[in-house]
């Protein structure tokens, strides 16, 4: 018999810091991937294998990790002073990145502005985890 307002089948219900750890760790597994991918693409772009679905492609990577942070942060309230900061450093390196590919499309360049973006949005990850898990 359930107490009116206990969940039913007398199953407790899950804490945010419970559900949202399988997307921390998911989003982790990402980051090691992309970062893993980033040295297979430098390798295929020196030796001329550059496809442009790739770099099409390239912009669903990185940007959908940033739009799921932003989707969860703003409605548990956690879209802070530096979520914000950070998020305009992200979307500032995303237009340098372009802008590179699209003038010059200096590998070296393009290469650093990248992984300046995925350690930005990696910090931004990290702190919004640790806010939800530590409850701060």
């Amino acid at each position: 018999m359930t107490v009116r307002g206990d969940p039913p089948y007398g199953k407790a219900p899950m804490s945010v810091q419970m559900v949202l750890l399988p997307v921390f760790v998911q989003v982790g597994l990402t980051f090691a991937l992309l970062i893993g991918m980033m040295f297979g693409r430098r390798k295929a772009l020196l030796s001329g294998e550059t496809k442009i679905r790739d770099i099409a492609l390239g912009e669903f990577e990185l940007p959908v990790l940033f739009y799921a942070l932003i989707a969860l942060a703003l409605p548990l309230r956690h879209a802070d002073l530096f979520i914000v900061l950070m998020s305009w450093v992200f979307v500032v390196t995303r237009f340098a990145h372009a802008g590179v590919f699209v003038s010059s499309d200096d590998l070296g360049r393009r290469s650093t502005i990248w992984l300046a973006g995925v350690l930005v949005l990696l910090a931004m990850w990290i702190y919004f985890a640790l806010r939800m898990l530590l409850v701060i």
